[in-house]
């Protein structure tokens, strides 16, 4: 192929798509660099759902200044994890730079890439050297020594900087310790290299490296999987649109995660359900066919009879609830999985619930329809995962309403803020007395090793259980309920009062009852709340106050 001088938004649209290629055959690479063993929303999963949703928002543009608003507004909207929003401002910094021209050349690359570094910078509130933002950074630097040097062509610019990255990604670990000792170099940095290997590949022909692990399961997949298919746990049901000839497609990676599967609709509209345990998978699924709007989880074996004629009763068409809800100066959303947190949640007055956590971060998008559909003109919104925060503080600058986000890592800090909520108070008043309530708790959480790590407890192994406190992983032992002892241990202080535990779908009774006496004997003082959340991967969530 002929060496290209310059790009034109066709060439734009294919590298950014190119991208979106890469990085679903990297995706369980990437999630493999995850420093901790959780089974998180990881980083090659949520930059893939990520550029999905951008290539999505691409469809048929023409011209630099609609491919630009497409790539900008599609990874604003997509944009799910940590990792996810600091791609969409690079992204979104070479949009900037590149729509007002018909093409773009070196110099062009050169102030776009700066640009993007900056964007990268300015998205987080705390920016952390040895991580894609300092890969960013270099890979900026070069750019412009380069071309301070004399280099003018487009592919030698773009060869320099990938250099520079991959140079830069393989020295994250002397610059972030947590790396070093994990002996991983930087996912996100290293999904950065593939966006300038793409556009290596549209200017000059050159191919994407192969990743070096493929075809495994996927992080999720793996640990929820389980030998009996009619002990299928989760149903999933959501709105798809899609073009229709995307369905079949999506119908055959639905069958591959489980049974009970409806599918009905037709005209870029359809009515999706299945029965599984791979939450995430089955949005994931929707995320690559098209946009899932209305997401609902249930847990189908804490699900009573009076609640499938509720449902049944619902779908025949009875009246929308939603639109019976009276007005209140403040409204809140929450993001959570597992049918008895979702009852706990709404209980204590949260209006909207967007499917998500640990296991599946939900993107921009879902969190501002929630948003909208809150009968409120202003929302507070509850991340309750560190991943989803950053994602939802991009929603007030979307929004009609005014969208505040009290911080909360975890659904037990979410219930203590919630103990504080006022609906009819002002949104900053509510903002205030909520974030100190959830401040006031110490939260952690029990879950399994999905992959053999090193953390601040020393090694792990897969399949070791964890507890993982404010201060890292505590413990790596054999059995979910010791996990949970030490986890207490660490949490407890001469000033706590109160224990709450959420149990979730893998928590055992006995193991249970053992941690029920553990606290009574160890802390006689305290009060202890235990809650049947059912939220998956998690069997014991905890929070002190």
């Amino acid at each position: 192929m002929t060496t290209l001088e310059r790009l034109d938004a066709a060439n734009l649209g294919q590298a950014v798509t190119r991208f979106r290629d890469a990085l679903r055959l990297h995706q369980e690479e990437l999630n493999r660099l995850n420093v901790y063993p959780v089974p998180d929303g990881d980083t090659g999963t949520n930059l893939t759902l990520t550029l999905e949703s951008v290539v999505t928002e691409l469809g048929s543009a023409e011209g630099m200044s609609e491919v630009c608003q497409a790539i900008s507004h599609g990874s604003l909207m997509g944009a799910r994890g940590n990792s996810g929003v600091i791609m969409s401002q690079i992204l979104r910094g070479v949009s900037d730079v590149f729509r007002d021209l018909e093409t773009a050349g070196p110099a062009d690359l050169v102030k776009a890439l700066r640009t993007a570094a900056d964007a990268a910078y300015e998205a987080v509130m705390r920016p952390v050297e040895g991580t894609i933002l300092t890969v960013v950074r270099e890979a900026a630097e070069a750019a412009e020594s380069a071309m301070a040097a004399g280099e003018t062509a487009l592919v030698g610019l773009l060869e320099r900087v990938s250099h520079a990255a991959r140079d830069a990604v393989l020295h994250t670990p002397e610059v972030l310790p947590v790396l070093k000792e994990a002996g991983v170099v930087d996912a996100g940095g290293r999904g950065f290299t593939l966006f300038i290997d793409a556009f290596l590949e549209v200017v000059d022909g050159r191919p994407i490296p192969a990743p070096e692990i493929v075809a495994t399961p996927s992080v999720v997949e793996a640990h929820l999987a389980g030998d009996d298919v009619s002990a299928l746990r989760y149903e999933v049901m959501y709105l798809l649109e899609a073009a229709d000839e995307t369905v079949p497609a999506f119908k055959h990676a639905w069958a591959a995660l489980g049974d009970s599967i409806v599918v009905v609709g037709g005209d870029g509209l359809w009515n999706c359900h299945v029965h599984t345990d791979d939450i995430g998978g089955a949005i994931e699924a929707g995320v690559e066919a098209g946009r899932p709007r209305k997401i609902r989880v249930t847990d189908l074996l804490e699900e009573v009879a009076g609640e499938h004629r509720d449902n049944d009763a619902a779908r025949a068409g009875a009246p929308d609830l939603e639109d019976l809800r009276p007005r209140v100066t403040t409204g809140v959303v929450a993001v959570a999985v597992g049918d008895g947190v979702r009852r706990l949640l709404t209980g204590l007055g949260v209006h909207e619930i967007v499917a998500g956590g640990q296991s599946m971060n939900p993107s921009t998008a879902q969190i501002l329809e929630a948003v909208e559909r809150c009968p409120s003109g202003a929302v507070v919104v509850l991340p309750n995962n560190k991943n989803i925060v950053p994602v939802a503080r991009q929603v007030d600058a979307l929004s009609t309403k005014r969208v505040v986000v009290v911080p909360t890592v975890s659904v037990v800090e979410a219930l203590a803020a919630l103990v504080s909520y006022d609906p009819h108070a002002e949104v900053v008043v509510n903002l205030e007395a909520m974030s100190a309530a959830a401040g006031s708790v110490a939260s952690g959480e029990v879950t399994q090793a999905v992959r053999d790590s090193v953390a601040e407890c020393g090694p792990i192994k897969a399949g070791d259980w964890i507890a993982i406190g404010p201060n890292g992983i505590c413990i790596s032992t054999g059995s979910a309920v010791e996990a949970a002892f030490a986890l207490l241990d660490e949490l407890v202080d001469d000033d706590s009062e109160v224990v709450t535990v959420l149990l979730g779908a893998e928590a055992r009774g006995q193991e249970t009852q053992r941690l029920r006496e553990h606290v009574e004997l160890a802390y006689p003082s305290l009060e202890v709340e235990v809650h049947d959340g059912g939220q998956p991967l998690y069997p014991y969530l905890i929070g002190v106050e």
